[in-house]
């Protein structure tokens, strides 16, 4: 079947052509709803239908003979430790995990907040939570106590799962103070906490409240699946902004496992056995997908990495990982591509290493600038793909279907509409608009399976913020436009859009040029608010390492590239070199902030920002030009 004959199946008979996807899933009792309306007019799929996520992705796949066969490898270059997990040894892992979460009287329907750094152990946590049918909320590791009293009190966990601490490079984090003082901040009280002591550093058990979690696991009686409904809840997840009280966004069991089962072979080209290695973090929605669900649930090895792309111990890290390991394809952020291309511009360690394993490249999170992706493609010669997704929608909203039908790449471009995702582009008005035009992305109700169907707690919240700006559509905050081969161009969040002198200039647009530039490896454009204009564009670069020249010469040299690109009518004048930008934990640069802080706005630091003496830097050099 060609993408187009797929695509057009998921939009025309949604019920027919998810019921044929979910047929691919072991369900105790297979649903006959697929898709149903609540009473507040929330759709949701598989309601009726019976499974468990754990037992689809451990059990399932022992009880076919394949519990030998390598499910997860751990590899930590900051702990200098390796290790790897075959299915059985990883289900007999989770079953004790589960019941030990069951001697502390977690059952079906309660929350667990999970506090953990990338260890096997987070993914443990994970699975035995799902096993019990209980509902994890996962939280970054190291969020500060504030942050992470608000999704105490939030979430409401019966049981807190903690590690003694994270390791960031050359530094130590210790985890339990950070979830002492949150508890102490929160109104909530959770009943236990279960501590997992790491080597690097014993944390302080709190007598009555605190328990260890190696000496309870070993004695634990192993727990068996609990079945849950397809619309049962597996996980909240707490997307955060520069503002206002974190968003819990939800998933459901049944939606999400139909939904990532099928992405791994239709979009990821990966067949059961294969290695497939998500380079990010199981705080995040990335980690929760396709470190976690995704790879499991359809029997491939999944990769553990407690590392950087860069500095553990250099920027040809990644590619050791891969060659050591047979990895099939690499998953990141263009941020992390970035920071390798500006230590390694050359190339120089990529061909120390074996990568005739690799097939293929993967980006997501932010817009992966023509200039990155062209250094890819020269370095590797294999497919460079682009995709878009959210936090809110558990897989890709559009990629490149490599499992399906390969299409040629448009650089910029995230490919085209993923089953199920009706993407149209409207006006500020509702209007629909024409291709190449730019405008709101939105997508036409029913989402398909795995997206959120609700906040946590607040229907009304997620209804005015995703369902009332356009009637009978979701909208995703995002701007970009459709051309005319139908291939969808994300241009960032609507609130990138700038206008100067009533013109609608995208910024993602700007930064594409600025990235051209031979001395540029990283770059940020952002509205910067004018008497006269309204707005004008004010620019960030991050020079590539080992680069001699000017900066006042790059300052010009953008100017006259911006005025060549898009014309006089950008008003493109100003330039920060900068040495880094701040940027959350998962690397999105955080735009929003920038401004606040050029137009002398007041902000908040973000909780997710990776390191805030960045914004200090940044002060100094908008103050230095």
């Amino acid at each position: 079947m060609s993408y187009r004959q797929e695509y057009n199946k998921s939009i025309q008979q949604p019920v027919e052509f998810w019921r044929e996807k979910a047929q691919d899933l072991y369900w105790f009792k297979f649903p006959e709803n697929i898709l149903s309306q609540d009473n507040s007019g929330i759709h949701h799929w598989f309601s009726d239908g019976q499974m468990n996520t754990c037992y689809q992705a451990l059990d399932y796949h022992v009880d076919n003979g394949r519990g030998q066969q390598t499910a997860l490898i751990y590899d930590s270059p900051v702990t200098e430790t390796k290790k790897t997990y075959s299915y059985l040894e990883l289900l007999e892992e989770v079953q004790k995990c589960a019941g030990m979460l069951k001697e502390q009287g977690v059952k079906k329907g309660d929350r667990v907040i999970i506090y953990m750094p990338m260890i096997p152990e987070a993914a443990i946590a994970m699975l035995a939570c799902a096993r019990l049918g209980a509902i994890h909320s996962v939280v970054f590791g190291g969020f500060a106590a504030p942050e992470l009293a608000i999704r105490i009190d939030d979430a409401k966990p019966k049981v807190i799962m903690v590690a003694s601490c994270g390791i960031e490079i050359n530094r130590i984090i210790p985890y339990k103070p950070l979830l002492d003082n949150a508890i102490d901040l929160a109104q909530h009280d959770p009943k236990k906490c279960i501590v997992f002591q790491r080597e690097q550093l014993q944390a302080t058990l709190v007598q009555g409240r605190d328990i260890d979690w190696k000496s309870h696991c070993e004695v634990a009686k192993p727990a068996e699946c609990t079945p849950v409904n397809g619309d049962d809840l597996l996980y909240i997840l707490y997307t955060s902004g520069t503002t206002g009280k974190p968003k819990g966004v939800v998933r459901e069991n049944g939606g999400h496992a139909v939904a990532l089962k099928y992405s791994m072979r239709a979009i990821y080209n990966m067949e059961p056995g294969e290695v497939f290695w998500s380079a990010s973090d199981v705080g995040w929605v990335v980690g929760h997908s396709y470190i976690v669900y995704g790879p499991l649930l359809h029997g491939c090895t999944t990769v553990f990495y407690e590392g950087k792309p860069i500095m553990t111990p250099d920027a040809g890290a990644f590619w050791r990982v891969i060659a050591e390991y047979k990895v099939k394809a690499l998953f990141t952020a263009p941020t992390a591509y970035r920071a390798i291309r500006k230590e390694d511009p050359d190339g120089k360690l990529i061909k120390q290493y074996d990568m005739s394993s690799l097939e293929t490249l993967f980006a997501a999170g932010e817009r992966l600038d023509p200039p990155t992706y062209n250094w890819l493609t020269e370095q590797f010669g294999i497919p460079v793909i682009d995709h878009w997704w959210q936090t809110e929608t558990g897989w890709a909203i559009s990629a490149n279907m490599l499992g399906i039908e390969k299409m040629p790449v448009k650089p910029g471009a995230s490919t085209v509409p993923m089953p199920g995702f009706d993407v149209h582009i409207l006006s500020d008005n509702g209007e629909e608009l024409d291709a190449n035009q730019q405008g709101n992305i939105a997508i036409k109700l029913p989402l398909p399976p795995s997206c959120l169907t609700t906040i946590w707690g607040d229907i009304d919240r997620f209804k005015t913020g995703y369902l009332e700006t356009f009637p009978g559509y979701y909208v995703s905050g995002d701007g970009g436009y459709i051309d005319d081969d139908g291939y969808l161009f994300v241009m960032g969040r609507t609130d990138d859009i700038i206008n100067v002198s009533g013109h609608r200039l995208s910024t993602g647009e700007m930064e594409e040029i600025i990235a051209t530039h031979d001395a540029v490896a990283e770059c940020a454009v952002i509205g910067r608010a004018d008497d006269l204009k309204g707005q004008v564009p004010h620019g960030f670069a991050i020079l590539k390492s080992g680069v001699i020249i000017d900066q006042d010469t790059v300052k010009q040299e953008l100017v006259e590239l911006m005025r060549e690109k898009i014309g006089p009518i950008a008003c493109y004048k100003d330039t920060v070199i900068v040495e880094r930008l701040p940027k959350t934990r998962s690397g999105k640069i955080l735009r929003k902030l920038i401004r606040k802080i050029i137009d002398g706005e007041d902000y908040m630091i973000p909780s997710t920002i990776d390191d805030p003496a960045i914004l200090d830097e940044i002060k100094a050099s908008i103050q230095a030009q």
